[in-house]
This record gives C-alpha cells, sequence and structure tokens, in this order.
C-alpha cells in the first residue's frame, strides 16, 4: 500500500535523499554506505555449552543419568554441524569459581547454553554467568533438579535468562538458534534508502545501534543507479527468463516490465554482495517505477535468507533480522485488514517471498502481475502461499516490544483483487478483539508502521517468547 505515489510525494520535499536523512529528527552517524567501515565478513558466533553438576544413577534422585547426558550432548553436536555458523565450546562446572574459568574460556558476553544435570548445580554456578551479562538459556530435563524455579526469577530482576523446561532434545537445538540471535546481530549490517520509516526508535540508527547491535548505513539512489546500468545483461537475462519461465501465468507486465524488474533484482543482489549487508530498506519503493519495481528484487534477497522490507520499514526489517536469525525462514511483509464475521484477518503486500520455509525450501507458485496501485504497470509476484498451513504474525516495535499472534491460512485468490497482489486471509482467535486493540502500543499515526505485520510460516510464539526474555523485550500476543 502506499499512501502517495509519485516520487516526489513519496520523499516529502522533494530534496530527495537528503531530505530522509533528517526525518523525525534522525541523524546518521555515517550518512552513505560508501562512507562507513564494512564489517568484518560474518564468521562463526561462538556459544559456551555448560553442563552443571555432575549425571545422577539412572534408577534414583533428582538428576540426569549418563544415558540421556550422552543424549544431549549427541544432540548438541548433531545441531552444530546443521547450523553451520555455530561453534560450542564446552565445559562442566559444580561452583562459581569452576564456571567462571570457563567464562574465560568463551569470552566475554558470549551466550551461554546451561544444560543442567544436578540438583542445585546451576544455582551454584549461576552467578558469574549473570554477573557477566551473558545471555543465559538454560535446558532443564523433567526430574533433572529443582533449578528450573531460579531462571524467571532472575529474568525478573531483569537479566538475560530464558528457559527450556523439557524432554524434547530437539529443543536444544532450538535454544542454541535463539542464542546466536544476539552476536547475529551484532555482526548485522542494514543498507537503507532514506528516508526510514516505522516507530521513531527504529527509524534512529544510534538507537538500533546501542539497543540491538546492527549497524544502519544509507545508500544514495545515484550510486545504486550506476549499479543498475553496469548489471550484467547475461544476468538480467537469465533472471527475467527465470521469472517468467517459472510462472504460473503472466498476467499484466509487459516483456519490457519484467526485464525493468529483472535488472533491478540483479543490482540489489549485487548491491548487498557490495556492501556485505545483511538486510536492506527502501524508502522511496513507490517512486521507482520508471527504472523497475523492487518486487521481485525483494522476493529474491528474501529467498535466499536476506531480509528486505519495503516502504523503509525498519520494525518490520528488524522483525524478519529477528526470525531470520532464530528460524531460518523468511517473512511476508504485509498490510492488515479483518472480516470478523469469519473470524479472520487478510494479510496483502506486492513484494513476497517464494520460499517461505527458507532457502533451500520448496517454492510457492506465483503469477507475474503490475502492481495494483498504480494502473496495474510493473511486474510483481503474486504468491499463492499454502492453504491449511499455520503461521505466525509478528512485529518488533518501539526496539522494545515483539507483538506476535498465529492463525491458519484458510483462503488464497486464484487471482487477487482490490488490496495488494500477495493476499492470505487467515483464521485467528479473535479477530474482533484484535482489530479493536491493534497498534495500540504505537505512538504514532503512520499508516504503514501502523499496518505492517510480518508473517512467518509455522507457530513460533514460544521461540519469539525467548528472544524476548534474552533481548530484554516485553511480549504482547496480539487477539
Amino acid at each position: 500500500m502506499c499512501e502517495s505515489c509519485t516520487r516526489r510525494e513519496f520523499l516529502g520535499t522533494g530534496t530527495g535523499v537528503a531530505a530522509g536523512l533528517m526525518l523525525s529528527g534522525v541523524t546518521w552517524a555515517s550518512a552513505f554506505a560508501a562512507e562507513a567501515p564494512k564489517l568484518q565478513p560474518r564468521g562463526k558466533v561462538r556459544i559456551g555449552v555448560l553442563y552443571t553438576g555432575a549425571p545422577s544413577p539412572a534408577d534414583r534422585g533428582w538428576g540426569a543419568d549418563t544415558g540421556q547426558w550422552d543424549a544431549m550432548k549427541a544432540r548438541l553436536a548433531q545441531a552444530e554441524v546443521e547450523l553451520s555458523n555455530v561453534e560450542l565450546v564446552t565445559g562442566q562446572a559444580d561452583n562459581a569459581e569452576q564456571a567462571a574459568a570457563f567464562l574465560k574460556k568463551v569470552g566475554p558476553g558470549a551466550p551461554i547454553l546451561a544444560v543442567n544435570l544436578q540438583c542445585f548445580a546451576l544455582t551454584r554456578v549461576a552467578q558469574p554467568i549473570l554477573d557477566g551479562g551473558h545471555p543465559l538459556a538454560v535446558f532443564s530435563l523433567p526430574a533433572s533438579g529443582h533449578d528450573w524455579m531460579y531462571p524467571h526469577r532472575w529474568q525478573r530482576q531483569g537479566k538475560p535468562v530464558t528457559l527450556l523446561p523439557t524432554s524434547d532434545y530437539n529443543d536444544l537445538d532450538r535454544a542454541l538458534r535463539v542464542l546466536r540471535v544476539i552476536p547475529m546481530l551484532q555482526q548485522t549490517r542494514i543498507l537503507l534508502f532514506p528516508p526510514a520509516r516505522g516507530t521513531k526508535a527504529a527509524q534512529s540508527p544510534e538507537a538500533v545501534k546501542q539497543r540491538l547491535g546492527a549497524t544502519v548505513v544509507a545508500v544514495q539512489e545515484k550510486a545504486f543507479d550506476e549499479l543498475i546500468t553496469a548489471a550484467d545483461p547475461e544476468a538480467v537475462r537469465a533472471e527475467a527468463d527465470r521469472w517468467t519461465r517459472e510462472a504460473k501465468e503472466i498476467v499484466e507486465p509487459s516483456a519490457e516490465d519484467i526485464d525493468k524488474a529483472a535488472r533491478i533484482s540483479v543490482a540489489l543482489q549485487r548491491l548487498l554482495e557490495r556492501e556485505q549487508a545483511q538486510g536492506l530498506a527502501i524508502g522511496t519503493c513507490m517512486g521507482w517505477l520508471p527504472k523497475g519495481f523492487p518486487c521481485l528484487g525483494f522476493a529474491r534477497l528474501r529467498d535466499r535468507g536476506l531480509p528486505a522490507a519495503c516502504e523503509g520499514d525498519m520494525d518490520s526489517l528488524l522483525t524478519m533480522l529477528l526470525f531470520q536469525y532464530a528460524v531460518d525462514r523468511a517473512g511476508f511483509q504485509g498490510n492488515a485488514t479483518f472480516d470478523t464475521s469469519r473470524n479472520a484477518l487478510w494479510t496483502a503486500h506486492c513484494t513476497a517471498p517464494l520460499r517461505m520455509e527458507g532457502p533451500n525450501g520448496r517454492p510457492a507458485p506465483y503469477l507475474l502481475r503490475g502492481h495494483s496501485e498504480v494502473s496495474g504497470s510493473g511486474c510483481v509476484p503474486e504468491v499463492q502461499y499454502r492453504l491449511g498451513q499455520t503461521v505466525t504474525r509478528a512485529k518488533l516495535v518501539n526496539l522494545d516490544t515483539i507483538l506476535a499472534s498465529t492463525g491458519k491460512i484458510i483462503e488464497v485468490p486464484a487471482r487477487s483483487v482490490h488490496g495488494c497482489r500477495t493476499q492470505i486471509v487467515t483464521e485467528v482467535r479473535d479477530a474482533a478483539k484484535m482489530a479493536a486493540n491493534w497498534s495500540s502500543l504505537l505512538e504514532t499515526e503512520d499508516a504503514m508502521t501502523l499496518l505492517h505485520r510480518v508473517v512467518f510460516y509455522g507457530d513460533h510464539l514460544d521461540t519469539a517468547r525467548h528472544l524476548s526474555r534474552l533481548l530484554g523485550l516485553k511480549f504482547v500476543e496480539e487477539g
């Protein structure tokens, strides 16, 4: 959706990128990508795995036995291979001194997964972890001790702690995934074509850096125009052929529309590679039609695990990054509208990833359409998502709260009308209540900020709760 579809109106005063840099008083420490220091190439994230205490005999006592310990070690070894970007440093401690020595080996501030083996062993070793500000996830098997009572107490005291009290060894993998989010954010470089939009905090590169550790730098459209001109003709032709060949149907777009969008897609991929960036937001996308809409390029980036947000929405982009790092899944950023007669919430947008289950997942079918709000011109994907699929709808807002809800896709149009091209209708728990409370936590009148949520395949409410605790965020379940 757009509130104004001409480039001049969308930029505000018509003075272009420079005007966007001053939006809402935001300043840029390093204004443009060409001037900002590059991050070091992303390496593996180091996570400490600390077994607390010693295993107990299998037939008595409160504690994990040797067989359970072996099973946990095997599952963690498997997870380290499967995640590929995680390096585990393993140790065992029975007291605070041993824990402190282990932390020196892991490194300052490194995330810690504590696996409780013996009753009250965790409480004996936790203090150095808490004092050192290490993000801490505690895995506690049933009957492995009484220590499960304490992590949430520490979390309520302001410590970055979460608890997984479960017999499912696969939750060890989940623990590593949520723990790696923090150091991955600290290695993240975000490119923005100003102006930024969203909540005031999310628009501020300084606040994003301080709160999450990610670096935000601006990109000049003039510099990107040079990348468009320099795009490899063979790569553009291959991109256009691929979108054309794999589409179920080409409805409005002409060959020229598809070629323009393919050229933008190639240029965007080249931009992120050149700038060593892991995320992108474009605040002027509605003004891009003369050179080609970025929607195909956004879809391709998201399919590769590189979040890209429409309309400069920094809250949505940060949400995509959180979940990309935690669950390896792309997000569908969209506008909301309700149908309380069906207890349903619609989500619609003209940019949507094909591979909602990650880069190695199967792509969803799609049509090639013209953009619905500019007389059907340009080229965007209309993606047809899976009926019956459970989804999580989420948004990080104000850099301090995660909004989240779940639903099930009950309708996907064969060819969309009204609204934006890609559409899903999801059954939710209480549509009337959700509509009444929609965006009540957002102190803004900006329609895009109020409208947008990001949809992910799967039920990730529990993961969102763990992220909230580790990042010191409030968690609000909508609906």
